[in-house]
């Protein structure tokens, strides 16, 4: 498990490099195709096929063991961006390569993400599961949203976004080797395999609040993309900075959560949520507040501010999932799980491109805080407003 978190982290450190070269990148090569849409596009691109691989495996009878998937991702990925960055840095890559090398070289994206959770919280057992949760959760935070869109920008800055792609692509090595060495052939395969193929979506409808909030954090997210489109242009337009500047921006939302990752623990004894709720309306006053400064000190504050409180949301929500469902329900109901919540990126990005052209880019971050905080009523009844089934929480989860 040691190793498998190890590679993890360091592969999401090559993650978040590319979040900040990625829309740099786009920029670069969008010719014609209006900014905000061709960063929509882009970082769209990654979900569609992994998408349909999996609710293949959530909402169908597809099983294929979970260290295979990760296995599979790790090796096309790193072709795919080590391809991609090699024809950056001799200057061939277009937009329509860009997006088609992110849309087959991600097939595997959410099976993947989804498998290194099974993989990791199998080996702990269902006394670890919600402290390996967090640290899952502690890993994405620092390497995604401090140490990688730090380095991300600093490469960048220096070298250009072509080289960061490099990095992304060994980022998936180093998993794949920590997966090839630190997980057995068998580990969460047996189970997944030799249980009566039941759908995820059929597991989760004898836990209706369960089912619930995957609604509810479909729209959280879904309300959430826009920010993505918006913040490359918030950066340079308002604030009047660079790539190092974004990297920043980025590195302080990672500081806030890593903040708000490591104190998961102390969580423990609130109930789940009630406590889910209420990371969403806090969470809504962030891009509300990030449109209204004008100067990056203040945005690094709020942006950070944003991390802090929505850090819990994600250890929180998979540990309230995963608590009650027997070993071989496991990878059809967390791969459904990771698909409904992330398949609303695509959505939201195809969205917030027209969005942000629309209403500009101060107008499209207050009109995703907006939206979040009328979601906030829905969320709280849908959450909350039927209490049959037993309230568990994070410590008894």
């Amino acid at each position: 498990m040691a190793g498998l978190l190890l590679g993890d982290l360091l592969a999401n450190v090559g993650t978040g490099m590319i979040i900040v070269a990625m829309p740099v990148q786009t920029l670069s090569l969008h010719g014609g195709v209006p900014k905000a849409i061709a960063i929509g596009l882009v970082e769209a691109a990654p979900f569609a096929l992994s998408t349909v691989l999996a609710l293949a495996i959530g909402l169908g009878r597809v099983r294929v063991p979970p260290r295979t998937l990760l296995v599979a991702d790790c090796v096309l990925r790193s072709l795919t961006f080590a391809t991609l960055g090699v024809l950056s840095v001799t200057g061939t890559l277009t937009l329509p390569v860009l997006f088609t090398g992110l849309l087959f070289g991600a097939t595997f994206r959410l099976a993947g993400s989804s498998s290194r959770r099974l993989l990791a919280t199998s080996a702990a057992g269902e006394a670890g599961r919600f402290s390996v949760n967090g640290l899952l959760g502690l890993n994405t935070t620092f390497a995604l949203y401090i140490a990688g869109p730090v380095l991300g920008g600093l490469v960048v800055a220096t070298a250009g976004a072509g080289y960061a792609l490099f990095f992304d692509a060994g980022g998936a090595l180093i998993l794949l080797a920590a997966t090839l060495l630190s997980v057995p052939r068998d580990t969460g395969s047996r189970d997944a395999l030799r249980e009566p193929k039941t759908s995820g979506w059929r597991i989760l409808r004898r836990r209706p609040v369960a089912a619930r909030l995957l609604v509810v954090e479909f729209f959280f997210n879904f309300l959430y993309m826009p920010i993505e489109v918006a913040l490359p242009l918030y950066v340079s337009g308002t604030l009047h900075a660079g790539a190092s500047g974004l990297g920043l921006l980025w590195g302080a939302l990672g500081a806030g959560a890593f903040v708000g990752a490591a104190l998961v623990g102390r969580l423990r004894n609130l109930p789940q949520r009630p406590l889910l709720v209420a990371i969403i309306g806090l969470w809504a006053l962030c891009p509300i507040a990030l449109a209204v400064v004008g100067d990056l000190p203040a945005a690094l504050v709020v942006f950070a501010l944003g991390g802090l409180v929505y850090a819990p949301f994600t250890p929180v929500a998979y540990s309230f999932l995963q608590s009650g469902l027997a070993p071989g329900e496991q990878q059809q109901v967390v791969t459904l799980w990771t698909t409904g919540a992330t398949v609303a990126a695509p959505l939201g990005l195809a969205l917030g491109g027209p969005l942000i052209e629309l209403t500009g880019t101060t107008g499209g971050l207050v009109l995703s805080g907006v939206l979040t905080l009328l979601l906030l009523p829905i969320a709280a009844r849908a959450v909350l407003g039927r209490t049959q089934e037993r309230e568990p929480t994070c410590a008894s989860a």
